[in-house]
């Protein structure tokens, strides 16, 4: 067969798998970069003459007789250093973060909190941060820098005779429960003194300011770190209806088993309610960002994209059949097509659970659906870790699954067994980025070609 003037033969199937998992990976990478915290604090703070603008609220600081910082999350130290340098020093409070720096933000103390289930310096996090805010008057400001995985990292339980123990066995039954977080969140925040706004009453009648870098559905802002600051949309009567639909209550330590049998669950503080009178919030971060940078580095890749985030919360199997077949459907009529799907996918895990997250689960589900097409499949979590693993996630195509046999791997005994991440580190396709400390939820990047 000839080939016109100007033109090469296409290459082989492998080279061009290589091509397009490399093609994804770089999306990945460029919205991970194009949505770091120094980028989205120059966007929306500004400080000059000791007046700060967060948002669209000002801030005399030169008025406060207190100006008290709570950072926790995943973006906590980022965040928290943002803020300094903006406001060039001087200020005080409380880092709670996953992983310690090297260089900590002078005047902050910091403390290791755990997640996806909390440890003993989450439990010291919320003691500290609650102490702290047991003084401010009300012409003190408190900021609060809170970005996703704070749930875990800073907690205390609203009853002293749940252990840090009981608090883990809950957090377990939770994550595993295949319920999405929105969900999840709705029962932390009614077995926590610090989430369901009730941080917020903690420090009223200071003045408040919150900064969100989100890892929740748009719509549902409060179950960013289960709301410690925003009122409470969920109720004591959705945590029962929670908990009997995913038959947690026999999974829940005596100490909170209790809680829900004896119903001394106590409300959380509601919209409407005078400790919100002076709070104000300002999200400079969300999964619509990262997905707009991906969609702008697919257009100029040449793709035509579309966006599907229907999926989201969905099953992880559901999530996939139904974005490939909306991948399938796009490429009829284009040679480049290009699906983005943002937010999780949930997996229920049944017995013992292998080295792998949703991310790796999705993605190697996904291999076996497209074996042999020109189809490549990306997920990944913006915040640099998947589950139990050392990655982010992972990307697959159509010679995945035959690739992984030749090493020795059987693709549906990995994912039985909630164990991905062996597979695609021998095969080279895990992402590994490392902890960004920064958390905008998960990115599917699905390309057919």
């Amino acid at each position: 067969m000839s080939i016109p003037a100007g033109q090469t033969p296409n290459p082989p199937q492998e080279a061009t798998s290589h091509e397009m998992r490399q093609r994804a990976r770089e999306m990945f990478e460029y919205a991970l970069a194009e949505c770091s915290i120094p980028k989205a604090f120059s966007r929306h703070l500004q400080y000059q003459r000791g007046s700060l603008r967060i948002g669209h609220e000002m801030y005399d600081l030169g008025a406060c007789t207190q100006i008290l910082v709570v950072a926790m999350g995943k973006a906590a130290h980022a965040m928290a250093e943002m803020l300094a340098t903006i406001t060039e020093g001087g200020l005080v409070g409380i880092v709670a973060c996953p992983v310690l720096p090297t260089a900590p933000v002078f005047g902050f103390r910091y403390f290791q909190g755990g997640h996806p289930l909390p440890n003993a310096g989450s439990l010291q996090a919320g003691d500290a941060i609650l102490a702290m805010l047991s003084t401010p008057s009300e012409r003190a400001l408190v900021i609060y820098c809170i970005s996703g995985g704070a749930s875990a990292i800073a907690e205390k339980p609203i009853r002293h005779e749940i252990s840090l123990e009981d608090v883990v066995q809950t957090y377990k039954a939770l994550v595993h429960s295949g319920a999405p977080i929105a969900e999840i969140n709705a029962i932390r925040k009614h077995l926590s003194s610090l989430k369901g706004g009730r941080l917020a009453a903690a420090a009223s009648p200071a003045q408040q300011a919150s900064i969100f870098v989100s890892d929740v559905p748009e719509a549902s802002l409060d179950a960013l770190a289960s709301g410690p600051t925003i009122p409470d949309s969920t109720t004591v009567s959705d945590c029962h209806a929670i908990a009997d639909c995913y038959n947690l209550l026999g999974q829940f330590p005596d100490s909170v088993r209790r809680l829900f049998t004896r119903d001394l669950l106590q409300e959380t503080p509601k919209a409407g309610d005078p400790i919100f009178a002076r709070s104000h919030y300002t999200t400079i971060l969300s999964n619509a960002a990262a997905q707009k940078e991906a969609v702008e580095r697919a257009i100029l890749g040449g793709f035509a994209v579309e966006l599907d985030n229907s999926c989201d919360d969905w099953d992880y199997s559901e999530a996939a059949d139904h974005l490939l077949r909306k991948l399938r459907e796009l490429r009829r009529g284009v040679s480049r097509a290009c699906l983005i799907s943002g937010g999780e996918v949930t997996v229920k895990v049944i017995g013992k659970c292998g080295v792998g997250g949703r991310n790796q689960h999705f993605a190697l589900y996904c291999a076996q659906k497209i074996a042999g097409e020109n189809i490549t499949v990306l997920s990944a979590g913006t915040d640099g870790i998947d589950g139990n693993s050392p990655a982010a996630g992972a990307v697959v195509d159509g010679t995945t699954v035959t690739r992984a046999r030749e090493r020795g791997f059987d693709p549906a005994s990995a994912l039985a067994q909630f164990n991905a991440f062996p597979l695609f580190a021998e095969l080279g396709d895990a992402i590994v980025t490392g902890p960004t400390g920064n958390n905008v939820r998960d990115l599917r990047i699905l390309l057919a070609c």
